[in-house]
């Protein structure tokens, strides 16, 4: 990415917090009482939910499936300013782990709920179907495989509060939700508004990484290294700047603004490099730039990332049955990530133009919007609703510091690699009224509707020197332009899309619902729902759900659910093909990835793609009581048949025939191949204290254990059996256990706020319980202990419209273990590579920051 800010803030910091504070006097005469504002706002909206259920006026209290609210408050006393990351931070069943070295995952990291793909859960916008993002996670991240909403294009100072439903839903909302539904609701003042800035860094120690001081010849010719304490670094530093606004639409609506812009430096937690650099010299000895040359060549970790958001969300009283209302977005994200490290003497580097090695770098511009228009209100004693939602993300990939090696010296060292755009139009139909039934205790909520959806996914090539082969052997060398051996094709770290990899492709389905809803008793509620989708592609589907409440008393109820689901294989899935570097049990390697369609996909044994099938079962109680306190306990199974993975990455020599010409050593693609069972509980409780003098205490817990399992592997196909290939089958067991281990099996969230007249002290702590890093090879297994991680923010009011907030996420510096540590057979990569990327918390160490915010 080219490091020219969209404006040059970072260097202005301090001059830009103090004309802000030297703003407050200024901005007091325009003060609404904001905050106040906000707290009543709070109280009204806090439990109410509209995910869930249809029924008008529904709470969290009195709902038969498990929900959460994370109100805007929440969302604010942090220095994660990531929408992802602050989920992660409040719910114990949200896993967000950051990994590096994944390609097109580093700048749009995927994220999981109760353990499962990142595409079983459906995110919406104010009720509305959010787009998914271009991107497809194909390295050894988690999500392996998937496509999901980018969270983290949704800034938290737009969001007014997140209900995330912790329950399937697919016969409610449809495809994709299987582990639950988050919803993002927007805020909707009409007046008043805030700015806020943040600045924070990494201020951290690596543990078990020493530093490297000195690089010597030792005394048998080959390399020195000495070492000294644990490496202390400041990197990452990040600057977000936060604006908020509502105005008045005449006398009947309103408009709601939201901006945010981050730029946030990388960092890198890699180890040095202890491999020699450069070819020996003729007498077997080493070259003198061996000790002199950088040693920290790899960047693991956070990349560098710009970004800009805008968010709107309107509504007009039209009539006193008419209610217009419109949101939409638009984010633009530029990145960079690292890729491996080429040295001096690799073959696929040409020392005329990088005489010291490079370091490819994937770079992203992600461009994404959506437009939301729909009206709703009341005909003939029915509620209806009528929208339509566009929405689309189109994620441009780029090469640079790199080259194509069989271009020779002369090759470009920045590439246009080709794009990935995804795109969905979405209309519905909604009717919902009361239907009074005379044996019954209450009446029938009925709701009925009906959706249209058109999605696309389109992949355009890149520039024919990103993917192309020339005619230069390895290193760049003069080669036979007919017989060669030739250098490796395409731009290093990342090879182009080529024009047998673009496609337009597109679908569309119609579905239909129904919900109704009642008390059979004063004391029991019950809700049932069914849905029909039809798909153009792989057909249809009919699910359903029952779910219903007992009161057995004022204070505690009973809530239990079964429901039935599905996930159609989504567009990048069906349609995707690439060739890539990836890293397979410490090596990196060039993987195609193949759409299953395709005949390399075919002859490999591909059987195509459906939609994978679930059943959910949830049973659980809430308990509130008059002292502020309430506990909700739920046990829930979900199991998902013909679930669609990513194969493992075929090789041998029928695989290296079959390949030729497509610049990959080896093949994959996606195919239902496995049945799974997902088993756990959720726990989630809160109390509340009002002192007498001595400020409020808020005391919040969540406790979430998840346990994942294989139930059965389709049989390896004939294709695969006496061909040459060195797997007799399609799914590794890597894949198999990072399905099942590498997500912590138990999680604790604790959290105290405690405010008193103008301060608000807010501290945190996590407690990730182990996870495992797998590999085919047992003595490269990586299991991480569990560890704590605390959080602390405090914030003063300096006046009735300006805070001040200083605080540290990870405040005591902790780390997973080393994985030079942590594993029998340390290799090259596992030692540069510090610590492993399904570390549930990263790896970055303490980040300590300042915010001030100015309202109103």
């Amino acid at each position: 990415m080219n490091r020219k800010p969209l404006f040059k803030l970072q260097q202005s910091v301090p001059q830009i917090l103090l004309a802000m504070s030297a703003s407050a006097a200024l901005l007091g005469s325009l003060s609404v009482n904001a905050a106040e504002q906000d707290t009543k706002a709070e109280e009204n909206i806090e439990q109410i939910s509209v995910i869930g259920s249809r029924r008008l006026g529904r709470t969290v209290e009195d709902s038969a499936v498990p929900i959460d609210i994370i109100g805007a408050d929440a969302l604010k006393n942090s220095g994660f300013t990531e929408t992802n990351a602050l989920l992660s931070n409040l719910l114990p069943s949200f896993n967000f782990p950051q990994a590096s070295l994944t390609d097109g995952s580093d700048h749009v990291r995927p994220a999981q709920l109760r353990g499962l793909a990142p595409d079983h859960t459906l995110v919406l916008v104010n009720g509305k179907r959010r787009h998914s993002n271009a991107l497809l996670n194909l390295n050894g991240s988690t999500g392996r495989g998937s496509s999901s909403v980018d969270l983290n294009a949704i800034p938290a100072n737009a969001i007014d509060r997140i209900e995330v439903l912790r329950d399937g839903a697919a016969a409610q909302y449809g495809s994709d939700a299987i582990a639950g539904v988050i919803n993002i609701v927007l805020k909707s003042a009409s007046s008043g508004g805030s700015v806020a800035a943040i600045y924070g860094a990494n201020v951290t120690e690596m543990d078990g990484v020493p530093q490297l001081e000195s690089v010597s010849e030792g005394s048998d010719g080959n390399l020195a290294f000495t070492e000294g304490g644990d490496r202390s670094l400041t990197d990452g530093q990040t600057l977000t700047l936060q604006g908020n606004m509502g105005f008045e639409l005449g006398d009947n609506g309103f408009l709601n603004i939201s901006t945010e812009y981050r730029d946030r430096h990388s960092t890198n937690r890699s180890d040095y490099d202890n491999r020699e650099n450069y070819a020996r010299l003729d007498d077997g000895s080493l070259d003198p730039r061996e000790l002199t040359v950088n040693r920290y060549n790899h960047n693991f970790g956070n990349g560098d990332v710009e970004d800009f958001s805008v968010f709107y969300n309107a509504g007009y009283q039209l009539t006193n049955e008419v209610d217009l209302y419109s949101f939409g977005s638009y984010s633009k994200r530029e990145g960079e990530g690292g890729g491996f490290y080429r040295r001096a003497s690799d073959s696929r580097n040409i020392e005329e133009v990088y005489p010291d090695g490079f370091l490819p770098v994937i770079t992203s511009d992600i461009d994404d919007f959506s437009l939301a228009l729909g009206a709703k209100g009341f005909v003939s004693e029915w509620n209806y609703d009528v929208s339509a939602v566009y929405g689309q993300d189109a994620f441009e990939f780029g090469v640079i510091n790199s080259l194509n090696t069989s271009y020779g010296p002369t090759s470009q060292t920045s590439f246009d690699a080709g794009t990935l755009t995804y795109d969905q139009l979405t209309l519905n139909v909604d009717f919902s009224r009361e239907v009074d039934v005379s044996f019954l205790e209450s009446s029938v909520s009925v709701a009925v509707g009906a959706e249209y959806r058109r999605e696309g996914y389109q992949i355009d090539a890149g520039e024919e020197a990103s993917y192309a082969q020339g005619s230069f052997g390895p290193g760049g060398e003069v080669t036979d332009p007919v017989d060669g051996p030739f250098g490796a094709a395409g731009a290093q770290v990342f090879p182009g899309f080529t024009p047998e990899s673009e496609g337009d492709n597109s679908r569309h389905n119609v579905s239909l619902y129904i919900d109704l809803e009642t008390y059979l008793t004063d004391d029991w509620n019950l809700a049932v729902a069914a849905r029909y989708e039809d798909y153009s592609d792989f057909g249809d589907t009919l699910n359903g759900k029952v779910a219903t409440r007992y009161s057995l008393t004022e204070d505690l109820a009973l809530r239990a659910s079964v429901s039935t689901g599905f996930r159609a294989p989504s567009l990048q899935q069906q349609y995707f093909t690439s060739v890539a570097t990836v890293f397979v049990d410490g090596e990196p390697t060039e993987t195609g990835t193949f759409a299953p369609s395709s005949d390399v996909a075919k002859a490999l044994g591909s059987p195509g793609l459906d939609a994978e099938e679930a059943t959910n079962y949830g049973v659980g109680f809430t308990w509130s009581t008059d002292f502020n306190f309430s506990l909700s306990v739920d046990y829930y199974q979900i199991l998902i048949d013909d679930r669609i993975v990513l194969s493992n990455n075929l090789s041998g020599d029928a695989i290296a025939d079959l390949l030729q010409g497509t610049g990959a050593n080896q093949g994959r693609f996606f195919l239902n191949a496995i049945d799974s069972k997902t088993r756990g509980v959720d726990v989630v409780a809160s109390y509340n204290v009002a002192t007498d003098g001595y400020g409020d205490l808020a005391f919040n817990l969540g406790y979430n254990y998840g346990k994942n399992e294989v139930t059965n592997i389709i049989d390896p196909p004939a294709e695969l059996q006496g061909a040459g290939f060195d797997q007799d089958n399609l799914f590794s067991g890597t894949e198999l256990r990072r399905f099942e281990v590498s997500t912590p099996r138990n999680k604790y969230n604790l959290s105290a706020t405690w405010t008193n007249d103008d301060i608000r002290t807010t501290l945190r702590t996590t407690r990730y319980g182990e996870t495992q890093d797998p590999s085919d090879i047992p003595e490269r297994n990586e299991v991480l202990k569990p560890k704590w991680i605390t959080d602390l923010d405090v914030a003063y009011s300096l006046s009735e419209n300006v805070s001040l907030s200083l605080g540290a996420n990870n405040i005591f510096d902790v780390y997973p273990d080393a994985t030079r540590e942590n594993v029998d057979d340390v290799t090259t990569f596992s030692r540069l590579f510090a610590y492993s990327s399904f570390s549930p918390y990263g790896f970055n160490g303490r980040y300590v920051y300042g915010k001030i915010e100015m309202k109103f």
